[in-house]
């Protein structure tokens, strides 16, 4: 019983539309209704700005953190990988906000964030040098995801870690469909501030 309500609570984590909040709290708009009309950091960025993208972004990553965390904090044998990946599946399908949310890279990161600190930063590394070069943000958020791949077959013996990224980096590349067809038809918006 108890595991089942650690396994909720990660999902009821993830499930927090922190780009909703944000954009009604601090705008008085539904960030849904603009934009791609994605509720996650980028679509923040775009729409609300710097600061309003940044606040979303962190809240993104700390709910796979402390989702993560949860196994942990209250002594639970479930694998932090498991609960991370229920906060991914709820900041992309939040049942607070019709099950429309973001691409699950955030989040992701924030899971990482916990259970492999290194790693994470090192994704960070290689999101910003592919935003610099390319300013596509979902092909940074992509390619880090093969980067992260790559690590876990070369620099780790962790297979459930090794397991967890491919899904996490497939789930991502899933997210992004849309955004793959736009950056071959040349169509995909670029950021400017990089």
């Amino acid at each position: 019983m108890t595991k089942l309500l650690i396994l909720i609570a990660a999902y009821l984590l993830g499930s927090i539309p922190s780009a909703l909040i944000v954009g009604k709290v601090g705008f008085g708009i539904d960030i849904r209704e603009h934009g791609s009309g994605n509720l996650g950091g980028t679509n923040t960025f775009r729409v609300l700005g710097v600061k309003a993208g940044l606040i979303v972004t962190v809240s993104d990553i700390l709910k796979g953190t402390l989702a993560a965390s949860l196994p942990m904090l209250f002594h639970v044998d479930i694998h932090p990988l498991i609960a991370g990946a229920l906060a991914v599946l709820g900041h992309t399908y939040p049942i607070f906000a019709g099950f429309r949310g973001g691409k699950a890279v955030a989040t992701s990161g924030g899971v990482l964030l916990f259970y492999s600190p290194f790693l994470f930063f090192t994704l960070l590394v290689v999101f910003f040098l592919v935003l610099y070069l390319s300013k596509y943000v979902s092909l940074s958020s992509m390619l880090a995801g093969v980067y992260a791949i790559i690590y876990t077959i070369f620099f780790t013996d962790d297979i459930p870690l090794r397991i967890g990224v491919t899904l996490l980096a497939l789930f991502v590349f899933y997210r992004h469909r849309a955004n793959i067809k736009r950056i071959i038809n040349k169509t995909e918006p670029k950021i400017k501030w990089l």
